[in-house]
Order: C-alpha cells, then structure tokens, then sequence
C-alpha cells in the first residue's frame, strides 16, 4: 500500500448554528449496554471514512484517542443526546482540537447525530470542520489553538462551583500540547483553587508532527511534574476499556484536580501506521482507505 500522503489543508469555514434544543427531563444514566469493542471499532471506521475526504484528516492522533472518547461518552458523562444543552451535563473540552474527526465520530456513536451526517465531512459550508466548533451537537466551544483547553475547563470548574453544581469538567489534551506555557499555568490555578471535579486527560502516544515529543521539547518526567504542580496523577494503558473506565469513573479526589496519563499509540488499530509520525495527517484515496478498512477489521478481528 502507498503511504497516505501527509498534506494539511485548509478546512472549509461556516457551520449552521442548531436550533435551541427543549427542555430535558433530567441526566439519563450513560448507555452502560453499548459494546465498546464494536463501537471503537465503528468509530475508527468512521475516522477513515473522514480521512478520504477532500481535505483528508489527522489520522494517527484520532485514531489515539478512540478509546477515551468512547469511555467518556458511552461509560462516563452524565449527558444527553437529545437535549445537548442539558443543564446537568458534564462538559468535555477536546482541547486537542486536531482530533477532531474522533470526537465527530464518538459523538456520532453516542447518537448525537447518524452516521450518514459524517459524509457532510470538510464539504463546503457544512457543518464537520477539521476541527470542531459550537455548531455541531455535543461540542462545547471550539479548539484548534493548542495549549487552551485547560485554562477554559479552569473557568467551567470553577462557574460549576460558583453554581453549587456537581458537574463535573474533562479536558482531553495531546502530548504535544504540554510544551505550551498556558497548559501550567492553567494547572497551577486548578490546584491552587482545589478543583476537584476538573480531570485532564493527556493522549500520551509519544509523537507530534515534527516527530517524537522528547527529542522536540522533552516532558518527562511527567507524572512528577503535574504531582508538582499539586494534581493526583492516574496512569492507565489509553486503550484499554476497562482501566480507563475505572480511572475516569471514579470519584473525584475531595481536594486536588485529577490528571490521567493514557499511554496510547498513534494510528492505533492499524498495525502498518501504528507509532508512525507520518500518520499525523492523511488524505486517502479510495483504494487506500479500503485497504486500510480492511486491514482495521483483520486487526479488531485477530484481537477477539
């Protein structure tokens, strides 16, 4: 198979603004049922679908976060397909905003929207940039500049608190991204006003664009570092279901912010582009996303 070729292009602007949605009956209980191995599997199948588009897509850093999109969705959040705006919601920020095309798909898959709406993908004026905005169902604010994401669920957290609400805050970071200043002192704040019910979550898959993190800006040690900063640390493998559920479900520590490290793989499901930096971005043609489809399904298949 050619390699996918690595061009970024520039994501078609202007999204429709939904209709207000109506008042809600209260937090559902998060679809507990929903098979997660079938649903990553799905969901990777829609991100290769978006990486065939005109403008192709990040690949590998989507392909990362499956799993903990799909915890957070279909295990973890308090929230409601039908009514977005729920009041009682937790808020996810994917401030890792070039995994956009991974949260379209997880929110696809937690029912905010059919899979046929994912063909609208970079098409002009239509709703799924390439990275995500207020326009599309389930997304909080938009993302795309890294190193903000944690300062703006500091600011969630704490209106939470001034509310007297128990919602609670996750902000999906890559590794990359921790090279940006705003990132500490965001977590400064966060520990600083105790809080507790605000969970980083760091895609440590190891690689950014211009190659692996610690040759370009080194992070490690970096569970010493966010311990220093005054946050619980939690370490889990970021593919594995089970211990990101637990990990993310659990009760908040009474004091300090949570982080969780989650050790990931870029390009992960597809052994050929796995830990691959050339994976970062990817713009498909029709043989190679089949062949890339079913290489997906031999992996998923010789896993069960």
């Amino acid at each position: 198979m050619s390699s996918p070729s690595l061009v970024y292009g520039t994501p078609p602007t202007g999204a429709p603004v939904p209709a207000a949605s109506p008042a809600g009956a209260g937090p559902p209980d998060p679809p507990a049922g929903v098979d997660l191995t079938e649903a990553t599997l799905r969901i990777r199948e829609h991100i290769l679908g978006m990486c065939a588009s005109e403008e192709g897509g990040h690949l590998g850093g989507s392909m990362s976060l499956v799993e903990i999109l799909a915890v957070l969705y279909l295990r973890v959040l308090r929230h409601d397909p039908g009514f977005p705006g729920m009041p009682e919601r937790d808020v996810l920020l994917l401030s890792k905003g070039h995994g956009g095309i991974a949260l379209y798909a997880a929110l696809c898959e937690a029912g905010y929207f059919p899979a046929e709406d994912l063909a609208e993908y970079a098409e002009h004026a239509g709703p799924f940039t390439a990275h995500p905005h207020p326009g599309i169902p389930g997304v909080e604010v938009p993302s795309g500049s890294l190193g903000h994401g944690l300062a703006l669920g500091v600011g969630y957290a704490l209106a939470h608190r001034l509310d007297r609400s128990d919602r609670r805050c996750f902000v999906v970071m890559g590794d990359g991204e921790l090279q940006e200043g705003s990132v500490w002192e965001a977590a400064s704040v966060a520990a600083s006003h105790r809080l507790n019910r605000l969970t980083a979550i760091v895609d440590r898959n190891g690689l950014q664009i211009t190659g692996d993190t610690e040759s370009v800006g080194s992070l490690e040690p970096l569970a010493d570092r966010w311990r220093a900063f005054g946050w619980r640390v939690v370490e889990a493998d970021g593919h594995d279901t089970v211990a990101l559920t637990t990990a993310l479900g659990a009760e908040p520590d009474p004091e300090r912010p949570t982080v969780l490290i989650a050790h990931t793989v870029k390009g992960k499901g597809v052994a050929r582009i796995e830990g691959q930096a050339r994976s970062h971005y990817a713009k498909l043609n029709p043989r190679q996303k089949q062949q890339l489809l079913k290489a997906l399904r031999a992996d998923a298949e010789a896993r069960r």
